[in-house]
């Protein structure tokens, strides 16, 4: 048996403090958090868990919030540029509903997945379409499917993107924001790097594994696009992981920095891909 390589070992900072393992996968490039709990609900009770709630109490919190209603205008322009036919979309993980709120203000006809009750509550409240999992989707396609930093939540990942692929139109659009753990930012703050968030994110994608995987699917990555701001709020969180607290100075730096060198490298704090069938 081929012994499994280990890039490093991180914990669960957020809530419990266990210690987790990121295998090395080299046929698609990418890490594998192990073990993988069978009960993860546990690991997202927690009110500090931001995309389940829309509080802005803490310094951190107010950012996550004002950077999230500048990127909804910017996610907008990118559903209408390549989507131009047909405008139903389909958001998984779509937290308390911001996103599909403004969607739906465009005149699309928007749908949600969120597994988590509080979260699919708060959706609802916003008059978003939201269901708990897949199979209450009867099948149903989309022209768009959009999964912003939710790919990497998923279990059985290989299941999980068959089903996802098979819910998109001949011609729909697939959008995926997912960290990269290739970046600076990543490889400064190794173990503290708040972007390996185990064991939340079971999955940790460089920008090959992406190809990779939806190669499989045949689907091709069409355009991939920096997601600036999050070398910035992943560093800040870093920081307060590394050293016990916060250093806004250090942290700014370091998300600067990261940005910096990847306009040469293109290894950005986190990416959007854009992909279409083949």
């Amino acid at each position: 048996m081929t012994e499994k390589k280990i890039h490093l070992t991180t914990k669960d900072y957020l809530i419990t403090k266990e210690e987790f393992s990121l295998e090395i996968d080299n046929n698609y490039d990418m890490l594998i958090t192990k073990p993988q709990p069978k009960n993860l609900d546990k690991y997202y009770q927690t009110i500090n868990y931001i995309s389940h709630t829309d509080q802005a109490k803490t310094f951190i919190d107010k950012i996550y919030q004002t950077v999230k209603k500048y990127t909804l205008t910017k996610k907008i322009k990118l559903l209408n540029e390549y989507s131009k036919k047909g405008k139903s979309i389909l958001d998984i993980g779509c937290g308390t509903g911001e996103f599909l709120a403004l969607t739906k203000n465009q005149n699309w006809t928007s749908f949600g997945i969120e597994p988590n009750e509080n979260a699919r509550r708060k959706a609802k409240l916003k008059n978003i379409d939201v269901t708990a999992n897949f199979e209450e989707l009867n099948q149903q396609k989309f022209n768009v499917i959009t999964l912003w930093h939710v790919l990497e939540h998923l279990p059985d990942l290989p299941n999980q993107i068959k089903k996802i692929t098979n819910l998109l139109e001949t011609k729909g659009t697939l959008i995926i924001a997912v960290p990269n753990f290739k970046s600076y930012d990543a490889k400064y703050y190794k173990e503290h790097w708040a972007a390996y968030d185990t064991p939340r994110h079971l999955w940790h994608f460089s920008q090959q594994s992406i190809i990779n995987l939806f190669k499989e699917k045949n689907f091709k990555v069409i355009k991939t696009i920096p997601m600036k701001f999050d070398s910035y709020y992943v560093s800040l969180l870093s920081e307060k992981y590394k050293n016990g607290k916060q250093n806004y100075l250090k942290a700014i730096y370091r998300g600067w920095l990261s940005n910096y060198k990847a306009k040469r490298t293109t290894e950005y704090s986190s990416l959007i891909y854009v992909l279409k069938k083949e």
